[in-house]
């Protein structure tokens, strides 16, 4: 993988990381907080497993709905989950972005939560899969749109524990 095409964010949280990867892998806690800030969360079905999907909709505020997938490539708690991500529709295919039809179908999510005494240090790292070249370029030119879109999420991530 090049480099250049991965997106990464980090953020420390002030719990330990058995709680953050918890609240990242059980749908009691992700239908509570997993979602761009400003959207609603429709619920979904979580089969956390190798091979099992997380699959989840939301409500923008415009009022659309769209629908997402992981599918879980590696899980090791409490270290490290890695997922194919990708828009899907209601019945979990597989879909092109609804704003964007050059984002790649397919994005490969590794996130790692790092032990740091009673904190965790969570790094998400995220990158076009299986991508055509378009699909690449569209990925490198929406880093500050993704950078919006995940740190608006880490807060209610952080909101999120802080009410646990």
């Amino acid at each position: 993988m090049d480099t250049n095409e991965e997106f990464v964010t980090s953020r420390v949280f002030p719990v330990g990381r058995e709680t953050v990867f918890d609240v990242w892998t059980k749908l009691e806690h992700l239908n509570k907080w997993f979602a761009p800030k400003g959207f609603d969360i429709l619920g979904g079905k979580l089969d956390l497993k190798v091979g099992g999907i997380y699959h989840y909709g939301l409500r923008a505020p415009d009022g659309m709905e769209m629908w997402g997938k992981w599918t879980f490539l590696e899980i090791k708690r409490p270290e490290k989950l890695q997922v194919i991500t990708s828009f899907s529709d209601k019945d979990g295919g597989v879909t092109a972005h609804p704003g964007s039809p050059n984002w790649p179908r397919q994005t490969l999510s590794t996130t790692t939560f790092e032990a740091q005494g009673e904190r965790t240090l969570l790094t998400l790292r995220w990158a076009p899969y299986q991508a055509t070249e378009v699909e690449r370029r569209t990925f490198i030119e929406g880093k500050a749109s993704m950078e919006q879109g995940w740190g608006g999420t880490m807060e209610l991530l952080e909101d999120y524990l802080k009410s646990l």
